[in-house]
């Protein structure tokens, strides 16, 4: 018998209360393939840092998960597959996206309010240059706060009144059971999520043939041609997890001349000056198949439109005057 049949597959995540949530979908999942399976936590550089994800780098909540794999401390790594760099490893297969959380942003704010209600000057508090600047672009006069930390500690600065609002991934908030603290769900219309928000990648090395099939049974086949279409959005404008880019697809029913219903993509996607002076979006339909490709054509759309110069639009300087300690979040 193999080690798949007779072993334990040792699953790694991060330590978070959100990664060993997700992580635990995923052994619940390969348990009801008939595995035996465990989570294995791993420590990773962003875990370690309270420094800005964008000045320690691109796959700084990946690399240590990946380094385990090489190094056979465990057998599977799962990822929020917007935390992995677009670029391919010969050395990995994502085996599996299971079916996909909703991808939008949500907004937690006092009192109830909702992202049109708040007031110029509000302190709004995020870590994605992304969201701070579309959230710029739209022009209320928002304080935008600096923000690191576990979804408690921050929500908790609403809660405590350091903050009037933060912005996170809808998805962690579902996934931890906390939906009852979201004020707004965001609508794409006014901020866009990052590439493959909402996404887990389950990660196998490539030799792992046998493990690799196994797992392949928690793909969703939509979810996957969705976040192939976002990062190749990405991939294709060269820009990083931490970039202001955001994109949407979504897997919508269209009808040919002949009246036969058929599934496409509709891919929308983003890029914004972090200092909220400008943005650009444009959208795209077409097949299922072609799915990254379709995310470089929308790519090569918005770099004709001029995406390039704002992405190099440097961040104006941030008033932490209303966040003691902002620097260590």
């Amino acid at each position: 018998m193999s080690d798949i049949e007779t072993g334990v597959v040792r699953i790694g995540t991060r330590g978070s209360l959100l990664a060993t949530t997700q992580a635990e979908t995923v052994r619940q999942g390969l348990i009801a393939a008939g595995l035996k399976a465990e989570l294995v936590i791993v420590k990773t550089a962003g875990d370690l840092s309270a420094a800005p994800v964008q000045t320690i780098g691109v796959g700084v909540f990946t690399a240590a998960l990946r380094e385990a794999l090489t190094d056979g401390k465990v057998d599977v790594a799962v990822h929020s597959y917007k935390d992995l760099p677009t670029a391919p490893d010969e050395r990995f297969v994502i085996a599996a996206i299971p079916q996909r959380e909703d991808p939008r942003d949500a907004l937690v704010a006092r009192d109830g309010l909702v992202l049109g209600e708040l007031p110029a000057g509000a302190r709004i508090g995020t870590s994605a240059p992304r969201r701070a600047a579309q959230l710029r672009a739209l022009g209320q006069g928002l304080d935008i706060q600096p923000l690191r930390g576990n979804l408690d500690t921050r929500i908790g600065k609403v809660a405590s009144g350091e903050l009037d609002a933060v912005v996170v991934a809808r998805a962690g908030l579902a996934r931890i059971g906390r939906l009852d603290v979201v004020t707004e769900a965001l609508d794409p219309v006014q901020l866009l999520p990052a590439p493959a928000q909402g996404a887990l990648a389950i990660e196998c090395r490539s030799a792992d043939v046998d493990l690799i099939e196994i797992v392949s049974t928690l793909d969703d086949a939509n979810s996957r041609a969705a976040v192939a279409a976002e990062r190749g959005l990405l991939a294709e404008l060269e820009a990083g997890c931490t970039a202001p880019v955001g994109a949407i697809a979504e897997v919508v029913e269209s009808i040919d001349e002949e009246g036969r219903i058929f599934d496409e993509i509709s891919l929308r996607g983003c890029v914004a000056a972090i200092d909220g002076s400008d943005s650009i979006r444009a959208s795209i339909v077409g097949s299922l198949d072609n799915a990254e490709e379709l995310g470089r054509d929308l790519a090569r759309e918005l770099l004709d439109l001029g995406a390039r110069d704002l992405v190099a639009i440097t961040e104006p300087a941030v008033n932490t005057a209303h966040t003691p300690g902002a620097t260590h979040v």
